[in-house]
């Protein structure tokens, strides 16, 4: 690493670290509007936003998933809820993706799909 250079592999990540992330205060309708066209087009809502803006956007979403924090709280009402301990946060995770897999599958809007 002469001069101070990053290695090579830690290069990309800094063009990333450089970016900047901007929220906007926005009436709920027009939010509404741009999760749900961004949902019916299978992107993100930020790619969404990149979209509309004419910039770049990468044409799969890298990691499509859902995500929520969970506290030791948290885990604890969830152990309790599917009998588990709540050490065992891999099979509480499980039980929570089945629940929710279930929810989904009874939806209208998978149902119509």
């Amino acid at each position: 690493m002469p001069n101070g250079e990053l290695p090579k592999k830690w290069q990309q990540s800094a063009k990333v670290v450089k970016a900047v992330q901007i929220a906007f205060d926005m009436d709920s309708k027009l939010q509404y509007s741009i999760r749900r066209s961004a949902l019916d087009e299978g992107i993100s809502p930020s790619e969404k936003i990149r979209d509309l803006l004419e910039l770049t956007t990468h044409k799969k979403p890298k990691r499509p998933r859902l995500t929520v924090s969970l506290s030791t709280e948290d885990y604890m009402q969830l152990g309790q809820r599917y009998n588990i301990s709540a050490e065992n946060q891999l099979d509480i995770k499980k039980c929570v993706i089945e629940e929710l897999t279930k929810f989904a599958s009874n939806s209208e809007y998978f149902k119509e799909k």
